[in-house]
């Protein structure tokens, strides 16, 4: 067996733009763009500038639940980024979004158009902005803003910890894996024993809570993470289980996932959503049929 290289780090650390794996030509230790390129503005007041990983998805379920609502006015427009390609790092993205990170979304129905970026930011935004998916019993609003921001300090030892090392890695590390894998382990612990006595993540109510939490955890047990699922024995986590089936199940949902989606089945990919009927009418199978 081959043992690890011993590293020791240098006396002052030294970028090497080519040394980070597939995310290589993505990840940089600066900010701000690379590159001038206006954002497309669509005819609806929200503008959404995402790519259908797990914090973009909050952000699709978010609002096509708000329209399975009755809420017209959070009709949106959803343009694809692809941060593989760097599309983050463009000066427009770079103006809804200083971090460079998706999702992010311009409000045009404001006196001012109002950005907002952060995908536990754009949750509250919408829920305020439309009453909606939060308790309505203000005594159970600290336990909804206490799980949504559980889930944005826990996810990323999930996605930047364990789904790194164990998924992207140039080379598979026993320390960090273990590391992580530990900690990812002992967070579903916690939602499994909170969700044994709770329908939701607020009791009986759904709420961006779960909206926040189903799109990594949820899809991790289902293996639509990382292929990981058999490796932290998923099944066993027996309420989490059941509460991400029955999210999975919701109509809203299953549109939420399409939106910006990039990869798997063609049927499932909305790459740009401007319409309610584009979900029938512009799926990427649709768009690449040969023509008769």
């Amino acid at each position: 067996m081959t043992e690890t290289p011993i590293y020791t780090p240098p006396t002052v650390w030294k970028w090497e733009s080519e040394n980070g794996g597939p995310f290589a030509k993505t990840n940089r230790p600066i900010a701000g763009s690379t590159h001038e390129k206006k954002l497309p503005v669509g005819k609806h007041p929200l503008q959404l500038y995402s790519l259908a990983t797990p914090n973009g998805v909050k952000v699709t379920i978010m609002l096509e639940e708000l329209l399975a609502l009755g809420f017209n006015d959070a009709e949106y427009d959803a343009f694809l980024i692809r941060i593989g390609d760097g599309s983050q790092f463009g000066s427009g993205f770079v103006d809804v979004n200083p971090n460079s990170k998706i999702p992010a979304l311009m409000d045009h129905s404001t006196e001012k158009p109002t950005r907002v970026f952060e995908s536990g930011a754009i949750l509250m935004y919408l829920s305020e902005k439309f009453d909606a998916l939060v308790p309505s019993d203000p005594s159970k609003r600290p336990e909804c803003l206490s799980w949504l921001f559980w889930q944005m300090g826990s996810a990323p030892y999930l996605g930047g910890g364990f789904g790194h090392f164990y998924n992207y890695a140039n080379e598979k590390m026993q320390y960090p894996i273990d590391r992580f894998t530990m900690e990812v382990k002992r967070q579903l612990d916690v939602l499994d024993r909170h969700l044994a006595d709770n329908e939701y993540m607020c009791g009986d109510e759904y709420t961006i809570a779960d909206i926040a939490i189903w799109p990594w955890y949820g899809q991790l047990l289902f293996n639509r993470l990382y292929n990981a699922a058999e490796f932290i024995d998923a099944t066993s986590y027996t309420h989490v289980m059941r509460w991400a089936k029955e999210i999975d199940k919701r109509e809203t949902v299953k549109r939420g996932r399409m939106v910006n989606r990039v990869r798997g089945e063609l049927n499932e990919q909305l790459r740009e959503r401007h319409d309610a009927k584009d979900f029938l009418t512009k799926t990427q199978d649709k768009l690449e049929a040969p023509e008769s």
